[in-house]
C-alpha cells in the first residue's frame, strides 16, 4: 500500500496571498503547500481522500489520470471545493463515481453541489458534469472502499466532526484538535501515523499545534508519523531539524510506502 500526499497545506495555503514571511517566499520546494488531499493507493486501487480547491493541479503534478472513489473527511470549503474536477474521472465511467462522507457532510455536499450529486439534475446536451453517488459511512464500523477496508475514526474539529481512518498499519487523522479515547484506541499498533499540526506555540481552538501533535505521536508509537495541514508559521527545513527522531513533516508530493 501507497499513501501520497497530494496537498499539506492548511485552508489558506503556502504561500498566503500577500504574505512575504521567510516561509512564504521560501525557495524550498517543500515548503510550497496546497490544500489539504492525498491518495491511498493498493494494487490498481485508487482512493482520494478529499477534493480541494487545487485538485486539479495537484493530480496533473502526481500523474494521476483514475481514481476509484472519493473519502471526505469532512465538508469544509479547503477539502470539498474542487469537486468539479472529479468531471474528468466521471466522464471516463460507465457508473458514477463512489463518494464516501459521514452523514452531515453528505447532506451539506447534496446541498452545496446539488449539480453534482442529484442525479435528476442533467447537463445540457453535448456538455458534461461530474456524476457521484454519495455513500454514507459509520463511526468504528469497518467498511470496503474500492476494495480497501478502511476504519473510520472521527475526531471533534470545532463543531464539526472530521473522519480519518485506520487502514492496516497506516492511521490518518487530520484537522483533528483531540483524539476520542476510542479513536486514540483504534490506531494502537499502527505503524505509520499521518496527524494535523498547525504551527508551533499558541493553542489552536480546532488544531492541532506542532507540540501537541508530537504528543499525541509519543502515545501512539508508530514507527513513523507524517504531519500535515501545515500553516506558513513553520517551514519544511526547521520542523526536520527540529522534530523528534521518527516525526517528520510531510510536504506536497511526497509517496510514503505503508
Amino acid at each position: 500500500m501507497r499513501l501520497r500526499f497530494l496537498g499539506t497545506g492548511t485552508s489558506f495555503g503556502v504561500p498566503v496571498v500577500g504574505c512575504s514571511c521567510a516561509t512564504c517566499t521560501s525557495a524550498d520546494p517543500r515548503d510550497a503547500r496546497t490544500r489539504h488531499a492525498a491518495i491511498l493507493e493498493e494494487d490498481d486501487r485508487r482512493l482520494l481522500i478529499d477534493t480541494p480547491p487545487e485538485l486539479r493541479l495537484q493530480l496533473i503534478a502526481a500523474g494521476v489520470s483514475r481514481i476509484d472513489a472519493v473519502w471526505y473527511t469532512h465538508c469544509h470549503a479547503d477539502h470539498t471545493h474542487g469537486v468539479d474536477d472529479l468531471r474528468v474521472f466521471s466522464v471516463r465511467r460507465e457508473h458514477p463515481l463512489p463518494v464516501y462522507a459521514s452523514q452531515p457532510c453528505l447532506e451539506t455536499l447534496e446541498s452545496r453541489f446539488d449539480y453534482v450529486f442529484d442525479a435528476s439534475i442533467r447537463p445540457i446536451a453535448g456538455t458534461t458534469k461530474p456524476e457521484a453517488r454519495l455513500l454514507p459511512f459509520h463511526a468504528y464500523e469497518l467498511i470496503e472502499v474500492a476494495g480497501i477496508p478502511l476504519l473510520p475514526l472521527p475526531v471533534p474539529h470545532g463543531e464539526v466532526e472530521v473522519y480519518g481512518f485506520r487502514v492496516g498499519d497506516l492511521g490518518y487523522i487530520t484537522d483533528a484538535k483531540r483524539l476520542p479515547e476510542r479513536t486514540r484506541a483504534s490506531l494502537e499498533g499502527v505503524r505509520t501515523l499521518v496527524l494535523n499540526a498547525l504551527w508551533y506555540g499558541k493553542p489552536h481552538p480546532t488544531h492541532f499545534t506542532v507540540e501537541e501533535a508530537v504528543d499525541v505521536a509519543r502515545q501512539i508509537g508508530a514507527e513513523r508519523t507524517y504531519l500535515t495541514h501545515l500553516s506558513h508559521h513553520v517551514r519544511h527545513e526547521e520542523l526536520t531539524r527540529d522534530l523528534p527522531p521518527g516525526i517528520l513533516p510531510a510536504y506536497d508530493g511526497l509517496v510514503v510506502d505503508v
